[in-house]
């Protein structure tokens, strides 16, 4: 028990009081949350997969092992949240789908798998981190408009844009100019307290979730089945160490404030989506520090 009020103080604490300064800060001031998501969106996510990706000492058997195992356990999730809810309406349907695959692997998950191992594991965090957005996004926006629409809008999104020129630089082991090399390193060290005080703005707007069965669907396959399933597609792949551990953590963490955000732009049940993505990320207080206690 000792061990999991360790992980509450030590690594969830930190990151629960920049969400709730997010939240408070919000509030107090009624900042709205979209030019800091677009900021970090553009500017601070790219800055942050370009650093990581290209110092990072991933061989490229490692980096295909990471993106596939992310990808699978998402695969997962995204089957059985559609498996226990396929009778429902299409839209409903989406919201359940969306939020049981699309995991908070940016501005909360990232935080948690640097806090639980150390700076080596970044680079585990940020492939990761860039399978789940672009799959979560497609994923999201082919649900709601019933399409393919999204998979372009993946593929051209700046965090995936990034990762071309990073494997080049990395593969080459190229030296970036000073003048261009600081600036990338403080724009990505910047990421994590600016997006969880993007979440904390975020969540704010959200208001107080109502749970339903629903919910429950939406909450067994993000919180329960994506990481559990992680487990052993990490270990089949033969990923150990701080690599499997930041696959499982990622593959923990509730849902992606931005599956709010898709739902709202399309109008696919924003109200529904937005309750699941708030019961999820005060549930995950209790979830998470018991992979996370498996991991480390």
């Amino acid at each position: 028990m000792s061990d999991i009020v360790r992980i509450l103080l030590d690594i969830l604490g930190p990151v629960l009081i920049l969400v709730v300064a997010g939240v408070v800060i919000g509030r107090w001031l009624q900042i709205p949350a979209q030019p800091l998501a677009k900021l970090s969106y553009w500017l601070i996510g790219p800055a942050f997969v370009f650093d990581a990706l290209s110092n990072a000492s991933l061989a490229p058997k490692l980096l295909g092992r990471l993106s596939l195992a992310a990808a699978a356990a998402f695969s997962v999730a995204a089957l059985i949240a559609y498996a226990i809810s396929w009778k429902l309406p299409r839209d409903r349907r989406a919201a359940v789908v969306t939020t049981g695959a699309y995991g908070n692997v940016g501005n909360f998950g990232l935080a948690i798998v640097l806090f639980s191992f150390d700076d080596s594991a970044r680079p585990y965090a940020a492939v990761a981190m860039v399978v789940v957005n672009g799959l979560g996004l497609i994923l999201a926006v082919t649900l709601a408009e019933g399409g393919l629409a999204g998979f372009g809008r993946a593929l051209r999104s700046p965090m995936t844009l990034m990762i071309p020129p990073a494997l080049l630089v990395n593969s080459f082991d190229l030296d970036m100019p000073l003048v261009v090399d600081r600036p990338v390193g403080l724009l990505a060290g910047a990421i994590i307290p600016v997006m969880l005080v993007t979440l904390g703005i975020q969540l704010n707007t959200i208001g107080r979730p109502k749970f339903d069965i629903d919910v429950l669907r939406s909450l067994t396959a993000k919180l329960l089945v994506q990481p559990l399933v992680a487990v052993p597609i990490a270990s089949g792949l033969g990923l150990t160490g701080d690599a499997a551990g930041a696959i499982v953590l990622q593959a923990a963490m509730p849902t992606a404030v931005f599956a709010a955000v898709i739902a709202i732009e399309l109008d696919s049940r924003p109200d529904e989506t937005a309750t699941m993505v708030m019961a999820g990320t005060l549930l995950s207080v209790f979830t998470l520090p018991w992979f996370i206690l498996y991991v480390t």
